[in-house]
């Protein structure tokens, strides 16, 4: 069955050996993201993990590492945990092709069991702890931030709503910095906000099940529901509850729900922080949240995530669910396209495996990529191989780079594109040339290379994989 909280997750992740409990007492700096950056150096199977016993904090319990391995993502799709990363991709395009799901609203949610509406001071509600060393404060990074479009009249209410993930700052008892970066759909509600010169209403999530937190982290289409697409991907009716303050839905099961207000055109100093580029990101001048209500579960638990020097969780929690909405755009333009892997770097790199029609094919496919939702922000290489070629299986695209690709015929330069600001090879901040590699076989009219006695693998080959693969579980 889904999972509707975090609770029932971690229940599963423990019952399928994929949760640590760490009993012994640690130090929320530096044990506890170290511990979460160790975890992902142990390999692809790494578990979750969850603390309770923290140094200066009674009661607090904290989980990170939630989304961090292949088999903690397939628990979360209630697939089987051994299921191979390829197969994964492709149920997971199979039900994001299914949306819209469907949304149910409740009443009542656990997380109104505690109300706090005045003498705010975050720093006593939640236990914060910096994520590396060199951050330029406390950051909360792994909440689902949720707006809706000041300018939507007459729109479902629900449709016109963005749940995404966003680093934020917290500055004060009550005061948070929020980086809505403007690729994002939260960065046009603002904009729109102060277009009208009003205050957006805000609500911040935290402690979330594993599918709203995989759909918020997602490139989905402006005018997509994140709690429809959830249900889709869930295959059941994705719960919400409507809070009282700012009237914005938010996710049934969460642990702390904070609410308040994004301050028209007021900008403040906020960062550094270590990014999911592998670099510290320095300080920008970015806008101001203001929270005036906090409700949380009874004993609840905080989520967080380490983000760092790649591969953390991060980078298994974006990866699928970046490459899957690439691939569906894909092909809606260019059936030929095979698969899409974007998972390198949140996506800075995306490759593409494709037929190809005729001469040039595979080029017109890297551009139509770098104009999706995700390529516009991120994408600044697109590596474009065969349909015979894995883009999973990394040692493949080499060989297709290294043996198909010729720079005089098969690179293409676009200067002057967008960026995310935090790609530190952006110059200035935020504008950036893109690359697009054809490693594709030349086909008429190209004609350049001579590629006409490629090897294939004996016929039997995908049988012996599967044979030898049962074999070795069964070992």
């Amino acid at each position: 069955m889904p999972y509707h909280d975090l609770r029932s997750y971690l229940q599963a992740l423990d019952e399928q050996q994929q949760l640590l409990r760490i009993e012994e007492q640690v130090k929320p700096e530096p044990d506890i993201s170290a511990a979460a950056c160790a975890v992902n150096k142990l390999g692809e199977n790494a578990p979750a993990l969850l603390f309770d016993n923290i140094e200066g904090y009674r009661y607090a319990r904290i989980a990170m590492n939630i989304h961090g391995s292949w088999p903690n993502l397939a628990i979360a799709m209630d697939m089987p945990k051994n299921t191979p990363l390829k197969q994964q991709f492709f149920e997971f395009v199979r039900r994001y092709q299914r949306y819209p799901g469907e949304v149910e609203h409740r009443s009542q949610a656990p997380w109104q069991e505690v109300v706090i509406d005045n003498d705010i001071n975050l720093f006593d509600i939640l236990p914060l702890f910096r994520l590396n060393q060199g951050d330029g404060g406390f950051y909360i990074d792994k909440a689902s931030v949720v707006t809706r479009d000041p300018s939507a009249e007459g729109q479902a209410f629900v449709d016109s709503q963005n749940v995404g993930i966003y680093r934020i700052e917290v500055k004060g008892k009550n005061r948070l910095g929020i980086q809505p970066v403007p690729a994002h759909d939260i960065a046009i509600h603002l904009q729109r906000a102060e277009e009208l010169g009003v205050d957006l209403p805000i609500a911040i999530t935290i402690g979330n099940d594993p599918m709203i937190s995989t759909v918020g982290a997602m490139p989905i289409l402006y005018h997509q529901s994140e709690y429809a697409m959830a249900g889709a991907l869930n295959g059941v009716p994705y719960p919400i509850v409507t809070t009282a303050l700012t009237g914005l839905d938010v996710p049934w099961g969460s642990e702390f729900v904070l609410e308040g207000r994004i301050i028209s055109r007021l900008r403040e100093a906020e960062g550094p922080f270590g990014e999911f580029t592998g670099h510290y990101s320095g300080g920008r001048r970015m806008p101001v949240v203001e929270i005036t209500k906090v409700s949380h579960r009874r004993d609840p638990i905080y989520e967080h995530l380490y983000l760092g020097m790649p591969w953390t969780e991060i980078d298994y929690m974006m990866g699928i669910n970046t490459s899957a909405p690439l691939y569906v755009q894909l092909k809606e333009a260019f059936p030929e396209v095979v698969a899409v892997n974007a998972m390198y770097t949140h996506g800075l790199i995306v490759i593409v495996s494709t037929k190809t029609r005729f001469g040039g094919f595979a080029k017109g496919i890297g551009m139509r990529a770098l104009t999706t939702p995700h390529g516009l922000g991120y994408a600044k290489m697109v590596i474009v191989v065969d349909e015979t070629i894995d883009p999973f299986n990394l040692p493949q695209v080499m060989w297709a780079m290294s043996t198909k690709f010729n720079p005089q015929y098969d690179l293409i330069t676009v200067p002057g594109l967008s960026i995310l600001p935090l790609d530190p090879a952006s110059e200035p901040a935020g504008m950036t040339t893109k690359v697009i590699i054809d490693a594709t076989t030349p086909k008429a009219p190209e004609n350049h290379g001579h590629f006409s006695q490629e090897l294939r693998d004996p016929v039997t080959t995908e049988d012996w994989v599967a044979k030898l693969q049962t074999l070795m579980l069964n070992h």
